[in-house]
């Protein structure tokens, strides 16, 4: 052994090679911390030290290569400034040049993934050989910044700027036969392959068989020695970004510049311009608020394996109460992710639907070839439909998905309780109704919780799991077990009305209701509220879920918080729904809506509905930007403040993910809590006091005024 650290060793083989194995001690996969970066600098110095070496194979200890750098350490970044940002790049960046400039050739074999850094160190390796289950990959515009340790300098001049280009701005990882095909990996073996075949290549180096110098003097050189041929590239390049990203994630385009003003230089010369690039694009909000969500996930993902852990009992099989559009969603996930499923209905009319919603989402998934049609049928198969309760004694899990009634459901709530064991746990999909007083219907309430899918349910990452005051932590540990089986993300919530994403959806529906009603233009706020970031502005959203489905809601959220969310007056929601429009559903709302060439509704605007709400508003009148994002957003974030200081959401980063993954609130912006802790909790008191003669939905809490007076914020 010529070093040994506690993140990686390097030992002498035969012949002279040695072995630097990655194998960082007490995490489950390898990673560029601080101190592996320090131990690769002292390791490379004892491989620079050893006069007769001949070669050096890279490995892992892990069952993957290395996932990338540590993202917490980024976090006191953000307020150290740049000096800080390019300190922390300038030692590994050596590094990798150390290796590639090593006077014996470097072969890496890659097992599992080797991604961000990961990667960035094996494209300064001189062959690169994977496994075949292997993947790679440069996920870090994912967190709006760009590769910082060579990978736009060493992408580019390995697989191409346009593949390069690709890769990087997609942050998706790569197969390793596609990485192949790219030329980013030199060969693909099978994993009990992978050691003895990447000591072969690095031998075949060693023996003059394979020119590893020529391979460095292509990475060390520029791109091209054709500037015209290169602009020409760009434009084409640039032109093709643009319409794929916009100006609130601006790494993608930060990569293609560093890329471009790089590719005419040489290797030391580029990765300079990689460096001022990344510490500009790491300055930006985005940045922070990426990263911050990025280690949100992280949170979920550790607490939700943490309540996995304690369930008693796994969901071998699961049931579902209500068949339709939701419950073929659900039957659909299930099914899918490998847990049969139940599908129980009155009538036969709904099994058909809900088999239709399954059948229509496999279908989809052959015909783009993500699927066999043996495999879809295999799946089809774990979806068994029933008009009665036969076999609903032998599930684990029930997830009743009938209509949002609340005496509907404590009949059903209440029958399937005596058909199913005394330990399957019951769960509700409602939206809005308590989860307490929905298990008045039940002997056993410990057994039952809330279980919130959003529609449509294969493509919303988010599960609430509402606690009940009766709910046992059994109950919550199964649900949240199978959500994770599901590939959801459960987030744990007390009862409220509308728990928590409805809860605080509705006073942004009502911010928007009060701006139409002063005499803004529908239209303007949604476009204002889209150019904010919202993937559809307020108005669009409501057709979306669906006019009649929001006004029953806040019909409940009135009746739960009136001093706050109950209606002075007849609002424009209102006036749609008295009139039949419901959205897209039945093809008008705030929009009329008729099907595009692909079948998807196209929304149009409609002179009708200015008439229709002119009885319930203002003369039309123009706001500004800033008043309209003020109006819309304040109640949210005073909503969501009140949802953490009552319990109802255990964390700031649990509130603001529910948020993402729940209504897709933009990502960029981190979360409500990031966005008002990026605009300061004063400018929020400030917004409060300007409009508080709107009511109590603009006021903010306590507790704000006095985190904003003592200059806190939601994050540290």
């Amino acid at each position: 052994m010529i070093f040994e650290g506690t993140t990686l060793s390097v030992k002498l083989l035969d012949g002279d090679v040695a072995e630097l194995n990655f194998d960082l001690q007490g995490e489950s996969v390898n990673k560029f911390d601080t101190r592996t970066v320090a131990e690769l600098d002292k390791a490379i110095a004892a491989l620079e030290a050893q006069p007769s070496l001949q070669g050096v194979l890279v490995t892992s200890g892990k069952g993957v290569f290395i996932v990338g750098a540590d993202i917490t350490e980024f976090v006191p970044l953000f307020a150290e400034g740049a000096d800080a940002v390019a300190a922390h790049l300038d030692q590994n960046v050596q590094n990798f040049n150390r290796i590639e400039d090593l006077k014996v050739p470097v072969v890496v074999a890659i097992n599992g993934f080797a991604l961000g850094g990961g990667l960035e160190f094996c494209l300064g390796c001189d062959y690169r050989v994977a496994s075949s289950g292997a993947q790679v990959g440069l996920p870090e515009t994912n967190l709006g910044l760009i590769p910082g340790w060579g990978g736009t300098v060493r992408l580019s001049r390995l697989a191409g700027c346009e593949t390069a280009i690709n890769w990087i701005a997609s942050g998706r990882n790569q197969k390793a036969e596609a990485a192949l095909q790219a030329g980013v990996i030199d060969k693909v073996v099978a994993p009990d392959a992978l050691r003895e075949s990447a000591l072969a290549t690095l031998q075949q180096c060693i023996d003059g068989e394979l020119d590893f110098q020529s391979r460095r003097q292509t990475k060390r050189a520029p791109v091209s020695d054709n500037p015209a041929a290169l602009q020409a590239e760009f434009d084409r390049l640039r032109a093709a970004l643009a319409k794929q990203v916009g100006p609130n994630f601006p790494a993608p385009m930060t990569a293609l510049d560093a890329i471009q003003q790089g590719a005419g230089l040489g290797r030391d010369e580029a990765l300079a311009v990689e460096k001022k690039a990344f510490t500009k694009v790491f300055a930006t909000p985005s940045a922070a608020a990426l990263v911050g969500m990025f280690l949100s996930d992280q949170l979920l993902a550790k607490k939700a394996r943490g309540w996995e852990k304690k369930a008693q009992h796994q969901v071998a099989k699961a049931g579902v109460l209500g068949a339709g559009i939701m419950g073929g969603g659900i039957a659909y996930q299930s099914a899918y992710t490998g847990t049969p499923i139940l599908m129980k209905d009155i009538a036969q009319a709904g099994l058909d639907l809900g088999i239709k919603e399954a059948s229509k989402l496999l279908n989809k998934r052959v015909s783009k070839g993500q699927m066999t049609a043996e495999k879809m049928q295999q799946i089809l198969s774990g979806i068994k439909p029933t008009l009665t309760y036969e076999g609903f004694d032998k599930v684990d899990i029930v997830v009743e998905a009938v209509v949002e009634n609340p005496k509907v459901k404590h009949a059903v709530l209440a029958e399937v309780e005596r058909n199913v064991s005394e330990q399957a746990v019951l769960t509700s999909n409602t939206s809005t109704i308590s989860i307490t007083y929905l298990a008045e219907a039940l002997q056993r309430p410990e057994n039952f919780c809330g279980m919130h899918f959003f529609n449509p349910v294969h493509a919303m990452p988010l599960v609430e799991v509402i606690r009940g005051e009766k709910t046992s932590d059994e109950a919550i540990a199964r649900t949240v077990a199978y959500a994770n089986s599901l590939g959801k993300k459960a987030i744990v919530v007390n009862d409220c009305p509308g728990f928590l994403v409805n809860r605080t959806l509705f006073p942004y529906f009502a911010g928007f209701a009060g701006l139409v009603r002063d005499g803004a233009d529908f239209q303007k706020v949604d476009q204002v509220m889209e150019q904010w970031g919202w993937p559809m502005g307020p108005a669009y959203l409501s057709d979306v879920v669906g006019i009649d489905t929001c006004y029953h809601c806040e019909e409940v959220m009135a009746e739960g918080f009136p001093d706050r969310m109950a209606k002075s007056g007849k609002t424009c929601a209102d006036v749609m729904y008295e009139n039949n429009r419901f959205g897209q559903k039945n093809g008008k709302g705030f929009y009329s809506y008729e099907a595009d060439e692909r079948g998807r509704p196209k929304k149009m605007a409609s002179a009708e509905v200015y008439d229709l709400i002119a009885a319930v508003s203002e003369p039309r009148r123009d706001f500004d930007d800033e008043e309209i994002v003020a109006r819309c957003m304040l109640p949210m974030v005073i909503e969501m403040a009140r949802c953490l200081e009552e319990g109802i959401v255990g964390t700031a980063a649990e509130a603001d993910m529910a948020l993402v993954y729940g209504l897709g609130f933009p990502a960029f912006r981190g979360g409500v809590f990031r966005w008002a802790d990026s605009i300061g909790l004063a400018k929020l008191v400030a917004y409060s006091d300007k409009y508080q003669h709107l009511g109590k939905l603009y006021q903010v809490t306590e507790q704000q005024r006095a985190m904003a007076a003592a200059g806190k914020s939601y994050y540290a």
